[in-house]
């Protein structure tokens, strides 16, 4: 059963439920919850996942693993702190501390990212502190939170997707972007071709969805000359584009890991 999260009436209490829509139909008897949360409805999207959790059923994706990841800085911070490579990354608010940052990262250039944003949204390149600056004064304006991060110029215009479902890496590809883009991104216009990871890639795959909490994950790295980082974790990872590109059948995959979820959870229900 597809539902539309938006569509979820959340009742809190002694009793908690789950209705869809204006019916009287609970949703809490689900065998196993895949969500798939559109960057838009992030805060009501995670508030029903987190309903469902409580609830019992099992969610092959949970709300804070979610919620992390959403966040590009929270996301970069548990990967640094478990030991995954990332690129130099800076959080700066404050004009004054623009010069120090660039230094800080290596730049310029400088990938500048907004801290919340999907498929290539809000990801720019900085060549000099003056379009650094010029960035930064308009996004700061607007209020928004921005990262500064290192260019690894040996993997311009190119990246790994890796789809980890539970344990294992599933499929890859590498994405090449279009003529005059640096984002990689499939919905930039970018293209996607099959590689088959080194072993130290899909370590780094594995221990990234896991440190975050991710049962699945698209997991993007850049290939710098010093092995693998780890530039964005995504909960909600599109399936298209990786089985065009590998052959896989991904879709497939993400439902025998739910059944799986899902099977384990029977013999509970039984006893109960």
């Amino acid at each position: 059963m597809v539902v539309d999260p938006l569509n979820c009436f959340l009742v809190c209490g002694r009793h908690p439920s789950v209705f869809h829509k204006n019916s009287h139909k609970r949703l809490g008897d689900a065998d196993v919850l895949l969500p798939r949360i559109g960057a838009s409805i992030t805060e009501y999207g995670l508030a029903v996942v987190s309903h469902f959790e409580i609830l019992g059923v099992p969610v092959v994706n949970p709300a804070p693993a979610i919620a992390a990841t959403r966040d590009k800085l929270r996301c970069l911070q548990l990967l640094a702190r478990h030991g995954i490579e990332i690129p130099r990354t800076v959080m700066a608010r404050a004009p004054a501390q623009i010069e120090r940052a660039l230094a800080e990262v290596g730049g310029p250039p400088v990938v500048v990212k907004l801290v919340q944003g999907t498929q290539g949204v809000g990801v720019m390149l900085a060549e000099t502190q003056s379009a650094l600056e010029a960035i930064l004064d308009t996004l700061w304006g607007l209020g928004q939170n921005i990262l500064i991060q290192e260019f690894v110029p040996e993997s311009q215009g190119r990246d790994i997707r890796a789809l980890v479902v539970g344990d294992r890496v599933v499929a890859a590809m590498r994405r090449i972007a279009r003529v005059g883009e640096f984002r990689s991104n499939l919905h930039r216009g970018g293209e996607g071709r099959l590689v088959q990871l080194s072993p130290a890639y899909e370590r780094v795959a594995l221990d990234a969805a896991r440190v975050t909490g991710l049962s699945l994950a698209g997991v993007d790295m850049l290939e710098a000359h010093d092995g693998p980082r780890v530039i964005e974790i995504n909960s909600s990872p599109g399936f298209e584009g990786l089985e065009t590109a590998t052959g896989v059948d991904v879709a497939g995959q993400v439902m025998d890991l739910a059944e799986s979820m899902a099977a384990a959870r029977r013999p509970t229900r039984a006893r109960a």
